[in-house]
């Protein structure tokens, strides 16, 4: 993936997720991948600035009616942009994310201060072979907990804060 055909494609992709729609978009992806393969030229139309931009994107708006407004507002971006042209690439990326994030999970990760990349990546590292998945780390800012992190994962907490660790040396002392 290019850097740009990748944020193009993870724009896409995180929208899918965030609406459920996955299945959808990709199905959706599939249709359009099959249709360009047959009619190359359309994609040659599409790009053509011998065409009026107006007219491409009433194109796309008939010949992708039925489909849903964030596939279709992607085509048209592509489009205004100069792109269109990149679409097979797109799609191919958009599955290539599809396919990592079947074998993923979530990882919520709180920590009291904001971690370094470094950090960031040798952290999902150790999860990804904890958990036997690929990670999808979501991180938070929670300043309250002093020091450490709280990781959430796979329907388990490892909690590694210094306020927890401080509440078991209470437990411990009165105990």
């Amino acid at each position: 993936m290019n850097n740009t055909n990748n944020e193009y494609s993870k724009a896409l992709f995180l929208l899918a997720l965030e609406n459920k729609t996955i299945k959808e978009y990709a199905d959706c992806l599939e249709n359009i991948k099959a249709a360009t393969k047959e009619a190359p030229e359309y994609l040659e139309y599409l790009f053509s600035p011998a065409e009026p931009l107006s007219s491409r994107l009433n194109a796309i708006d008939e010949a992708f009616a039925s489909f849903p407004e964030n596939i279709v507002s992607f085509l048209k971006l592509l489009c205004e942009n100069g792109r269109i042209r990149e679409l097979p690439a797109l799609i191919e990326d958009f599955f290539d994310l599809k396919r990592i994030y079947e074998n993923s999970i979530i990882a919520e990760v709180t920590s009291a201060v904001e971690l370094t990349d470094s950090q960031k990546l040798r952290l999902q590292e150790k999860l990804s072979k904890m958990e036997n998945k690929n990670i999808i780390a979501v991180y938070n800012i929670d300043k309250s907990l002093v020091g450490g992190m709280k990781i959430e994962v796979g329907g388990k907490t490892l909690d590694g804060t210094i306020s927890k660790k401080l509440s078991l040396i209470k437990g411990a002392m009165n105990g």
